[in-house]
C-alpha cells in the first residue's frame, strides 16, 4: 500500500484550483489571478497541459514535443513566473499519446515514429487515444522514450517548480504500475491517477496519492439523491418511454456497439496477432476499465483473476489471459490497452446518452443503476480512502464531466419533488406535443430544469452533441440533421414553457441548497479537493465544450473583495463565501484535517463528522432537515443547511 509521507517538503495542500490554459489565457493571465486564489484560499494551481502542443490548440492534450513548455502558453520564463506567483503548481501530463501530426518532429521522421509511437509501419496502423485518430499512442514502456518525453517535467519537479503532476489517462499505458514507479523513482513525489474506479473496484498499490476523485464526485452527489423516489421516478420512465431495460443491458449493447465499429481497426490488430473467438464480446464484456496483468514479469494479481472470471471470455482466451499460452505477451497487453477505450465511449459517451431517469447520475465514474447512498456508506467510503490514500483529490467538476456540480444538483433536486416533477412532464408534454422519442423528451425537460435560463446557442450545440453520442436517431458519422432540428426547436419552445413554470423555481432552490452541501462535504472530506476554474460562484455548465466557456473573473474579484469587507453572503455568493470559510478553517486548523476523520450522528438527513477531534462538519443532504451542533460548538459559517463547528 502506498505510504504517503505528511511531513513531505511540498507545501501544505489545502486545495488545487484547476485552470484550463489557452493561447488566449496563458501563464500571464493565469498570474493575474494568483492575488485572488491565494485570498480565496487556494494553495496549489492545478494547471492543464503545458507542453508545446499543436498550434491554436485549446486544450494541451495534444502534445508535439514534450521537451519544452508552450511557446503559445507563455514559454518556460512564463510558466516559471507562474510557479514562483505565491501558488504551489501541479501539472497535467499526457503520458498515453502525443499529436500523430506532421507539425510533431517524432512523428514526421518515420524512424523516429517507429521508436517512440505505438506503430505498425507495414500497415500504417497505430494506436489511437480512444477514436482520435490523430492522437497516437507512446511506448512509454520503453526506458528511452520515457525519458525523452518526461525529461522537461522531471527536471521542473527537482528544481521545485512542479509540485506534483496529474497523469492523464495511466489505463492506455502498456504497464501503468511500471510506468508509476519511474515516476516515483525519477523524483516525483506527488502523483494523481486519472484513473475511473468501477463499482467495487479498489485503486492498485501504486506510487501515487490517489486518483483524480471522480469517485468522490459520484459518493457526494449520490448522498444528496432521495433514495426513497427510486420507485416512483423508475415506474414514470418507464410508462414515459416504454422503455423498461435495465441500465445495465443498455451498458452492454453498448459496449458491444462500439466494440463492433468505432473500435474496428484496433479489432483488426489484435486479430492480426491472434484469431479469437467473439473477440468483441470479450473486449465489451468486462465490469472494469481493464485489467493490470504483467505478462513480461509473470504477474497475475488476484483481482485480475477475479475480472477475467467475470468477463465473457472463451476459454482459450483465458488461457492467454493468465499466461498460459507463453509467447502471446504482446497480445495480452494490447488487450487490456483495449478493454478501457471500449468502457468508455461504451458507457460515458453511448449508453449515459440513452438512460435518462435521472440524468444527473449518468456522470463520468459513476453508475446511474445506483440510486443513492447512505450517510454511513458515505461515511465508510471517505475513510477507506483516508486510510490507503489521504491526498487523494475531491472533485466534484472536472473539464471532463457532464454536467456542472450546480446543474447535477438541480436534476438531483427533482428526486425531492418526484411526484410533481412526473406530474410537470406529463403535462408539458401535453402542451408541446411531445418529441418522437420520449427518451429525448426527458433528457430536454432535465437539461432546462438543470440550466436554465440558457441561451439557444448553448441549447442547441449541448443537444446536438448528446444526441449523436448516443447513436440512436443520429450519430456523428451520418447526422441526421433534419431530427436533430427538430430536438432543437422542440427545446426551445420547451425553454419558454418551464422558465414560466413555478415548479422551476422550486427545482433551483433545492439545487442550491444540495450543491452548498456537495461543496462544504468536499471542502471538508479527507483528502484535497479541487475546485475547477470560476465555480466558486453558480456555474450552469454543461458539458464540453460548454463548460470551458471564458469565466468573469472581475465578478469573483469583486465579490470575494466585498465578502471580506463584511458583505452578507446570498443566494449568488453563498458558493464563494462558503469556499473562502472553510478554506481559512482548514488553513487555521490544518493539522486537524491531516487528522482523524469520526462520523457523528446529528439525526435523520443530516452528513456529520469531526476532524482531527477539533471541527465539526455539517450538512443537511436532505434539503428540509435542520443542522443543530451540541453544545459546546461555536459555528463559524452561518449558513442554512450547513455548519463549521469549533470549540
Amino acid at each position: 500500500m502506498r505510504g504517503r509521507s505528511r511531513c513531505s517538503g511540498v507545501r501544505e495542500l489545502r486545495c488545487t484550483y484547476r485552470l484550463q490554459l489557452t493561447p488566449e489565457f496563458g501563464f500571464a493571465r493565469a498570474r493575474e489571478l494568483v492575488p485572488y486564489l491565494r485570498d480565496l484560499g487556494v494553495s496549489h494551481l492545478y494547471l492543464s497541459p503545458s507542453l508545446q502542443a499543436r498550434e491554436g490548440s485549446q486544450h494541451g492534450y495534444d502534445v508535439v514535443d514534450p521537451r519544452r513548455i508552450s511557446d503559445a502558453l507563455g514559454g518556460e520564463d512564463g510558466f516559471r513566473l507562474l510557479a514562483a506567483a505565491g501558488l504551489g503548481v501541479i501539472l497535467d501530463i499526457v503520458p498515453n499519446h502525443m499529436a500523430a501530426v506532421d507539425e510533431n518532429p517524432f512523428w514526421r521522421d518515420e524512424r523516429l515514429r517507429e521508436l517512440y509511437f505505438d506503430v505498425d509501419l507495414r500497415t500504417g496502423f497505430h494506436r489511437r487515444f480512444f477514436d482520435v485518430g490523430d492522437l497516437g499512442g507512446i511506448k512509454q514502456e520503453d526506458w528511452e522514450v520515457f525519458w525523452a518525453t518526461h525529461a522537461k517535467v522531471i527536471e521542473l519537479v527537482r528544481a521545485g517548480v512542479v509540485d506534483g503532476v496529474r497523469v492523464d489517462h495511466p489505463d492506455g499505458l502498456a504497464n501503468p504500475a511500471e510506468y508509476f514507479r519511474r515516476l516515483e523513482e525519477a523524483g516525483v513525489e506527488h502523483i494523481w491517477a486519472e484513473k475511473i474506479l468501477e463499482p467495487g473496484e479498489e485503486l492498485r498499490d501504486w506510487p501515487v496519492e490517489g486518483t483524480t476523485g471522480y469517485e468522490f464526485l459520484n459518493d457526494v452527489l449520490a448522498l444528496c439523491v432521495n433514495r426513497d423516489a427510486e420507485e416512483t421516478l423508475t415506474s414514470f420512465y418507464e410508462d414515459f418511454t416504454g422503455d423498461t431495460r435495465r441500465f445495465e443491458d443498455i451498458v452492454s449493447l453498448s459496449k458491444l456497439e462500439v466494440a463492433v465499429n468505432i473500435f474496428e481497426p484496433e479489432l483488426r490488430r489484435l486479430y492480426q496477432e491472434l484469431e479469437i473467438e467473439n473477440l468483441p464480446l470479450a473486449l465489451a464484456s468486462f465490469h472494469v476499465y481493464r485489467t493490470y496483468i504483467e505478462p513480461w514479469a509473470g504477474i497475475i494479481a488476484d483481482e485480475d483473476r477475479e475480472e477475467v472470471g467475470r468477463a465473457n471470455v472463451s476459454e482459450e482466451l483465458r488461457r492467454i489471459l493468465f499466461l498460459q499460452e507463453p509467447g502471446q505477451e504482446d497480445f495480452v497487453v494490447r488487450f487490456q490497452q483495449a478493454t478501457g477505450p471500449v468502457m468508455a465511449k461504451g458507457v460515458e459517451d453511448t449508453a449515459f446518452y440513452r438512460f435518462f431517469r435521472l440524468a444527473a447520475l449518468n456522470e463520468v465514474g459513476g453508475n446511474p443503476a445506483r440510486f443513492g447512498l447512505t450517510v454511513d456508506e458515505f461515511h465508510e467510503a471517505n475513510a477507506k480512502r483516508a486510510a490507503r490514500f489521504p491526498r487523494h483529490m475531491l472533485s466534484t467538476y472536472t473539464h471532463d464531466t457532464k454536467r456542472s456540480p450546480d446543474v447535477r444538483a438541480r436534476i438531483a433536486a427533482l428526486s425531492w419533488h418526484a411526484e410533481e416533477w412526473c406530474e410537470r412532464a406529463r403535462a408539458w408534454h401535453h402542451e408541446l406535443g411531445g418529441l418522437d422519442d420520449p427518451r429525448e423528451e426527458l433528457l430536454v425537460y432535465q437539461t432546462l430544469l438543470g440550466a436554465a435560463p440558457i441561451a439557444r446557442e448553448r441549447l442547441d450545440a449541448y443537444l446536438e452533441k448528446a444526441l449523436r453520442e448516443g447513436k440512436v436517431n443520429t450519430n456523428w458519422l451520418a447526422p441526421n440533421e433534419r431530427h436533430e432540428r427538430a430536438v432543437q426547436d422542440f427545446a426551445a419552445r420547451a425553454a419558454g414553457v418551464i422558465g414560466r413554470d413555478p415548479f422551476l423555481e422550486r427545482v433551483r432552490a433545492t439545487g442550491r441548497r444540495l450543491a452548498l452541501t456537495q461543496l462544504l462535504l468536499k471542502l471538508t472530506s479527507p483528502g484535497v479537493p479541487d475546485v475547477y476554474r470560476g465555480d466558486e460562484l453558480e456555474d450552469l455548465s454543461l458539458v464540453d465544450p460548454d463548460n470551458r466557456r471564458p469565466v468573469d473573473w472581475d465578478a469573483r474579484r469583486r465579490a470575494l473583495a466585498a465578502l471580506q469587507a463584511g458583505a452578507a453572503p446570498d443566494g449568488a455568493t453563498a458558493k464563494l463565501y462558503v469556499t473562502w470559510k472553510a478554506l481559512a478553517l482548514r488553513a487555521e486548523h490544518a493539522a486537524a484535517f491531516e487528522g482523524s476523520y469520526e462520523p457523528v450522528d446529528l439525526g435523520e438527513g443530516v452528513c456529520a463528522f469531526v476532524r482531527g477531534g477539533e471541527v465539526l462538519v455539517a450538512a443537511a443532504v436532505a434539503p428540509e432537515a435542520v443542522v443543530r451542533l451540541p453544545a459546546g460548538r461555536r459555528d463559524v459559517l452561518g449558513v442554512e443547511g450547513l455548519a463549521l463547528g469549533v470549540a
